[in-house]
């Protein structure tokens, strides 16, 4: 872990921005960050926790075994914080929180974390705003990959990824198919089959992991049709 400055990082946070001079020489105090390679987990479920994450940088996957086998539950990209109102709720981590691209994390004292939330109203709001976005962006990823058959499904994913996560046409599934196949609910073998059908009807290509979107609005017709 490495100490840094938290008034002159130019990776603050929105609700950090609103801390006041004092407050952000408490914050320096008690935040250290990290960088993760690939693969690396920033923090495990059911071990006690005693941070608050912010990502500052990179990809990071949130997961449980309580199920039968381990299941993805969403992605999240910097910058954001890590399942937020499970931390503040609870001393204990629900779920894992593991990297897929190079990240940067700080960790935040979540006694101090707690403490600015009831001194600086503006930064309590800006974290409240961030939860709702946060809610309302998973709410419609889950909702869109219940209510459609597994051609939409498919389809709503690579949008998501292409929109959402990348913010290109091309990019690197950060899934195997057998994991893209449990967060969607489909088997692995679906999963293959319909990304080779998009493949011969050049709607994608695809080469391992490697996904280009050549035709998006045909994309978008099957993934409104579900």
């Amino acid at each position: 872990m490495q100490k840094t400055l938290c008034q002159s990082c130019i990776l603050q946070s929105d609700a950090a921005i609103k801390l006041i001079k004092n407050q952000l020489n408490e914050l320096t105090d008690h935040c250290s960050r990290v960088e993760f390679k690939p693969g690396e987990i920033i923090f495990k479920e059911n071990a006690i926790s005693t941070n608050v994450v912010y990502i500052q940088r990179g990809l990071v996957k949130i997961h449980t075994d309580n199920f039968s086998k381990d299941r993805i539950l969403r992605l999240t990209k910097a910058p954001s914080y890590l399942c937020l109102p499970g931390v503040l709720g609870d001393s204990i981590n629900r779920f894992s929180a593991t990297t897929i691209e190079p990240t940067l994390a700080c960790f935040i004292d979540i006694h101090v974390f707690k403490k600015f939330i009831l001194e600086n109203g503006d930064f309590a709001y800006q974290i409240i705003l961030a939860l709702s976005q946060n809610e309302i962006k998973s709410f419609q990823v889950s909702l869109n990959l219940a209510q459609k058959q597994a051609n939409g499904r498919v389809a709503d994913a690579l949008l998501y990824f292409a929109r959402e996560i990348y913010n290109s046409q091309a990019f690197m599934l950060p899934f195997s198919r057998q994991e893209l196949g449990d967060w969607m609910g489909i088997s692995r073998e679906s999963v293959s089959r319909i990304l080779g059908e998009f493949h011969s009807a050049h709607i994608i290509y695809q080469n391992g992991k490697e996904i280009t979107i050549l035709n998006e609005e045909l994309l978008e017709q099957i993934s409104q049709k579900g």
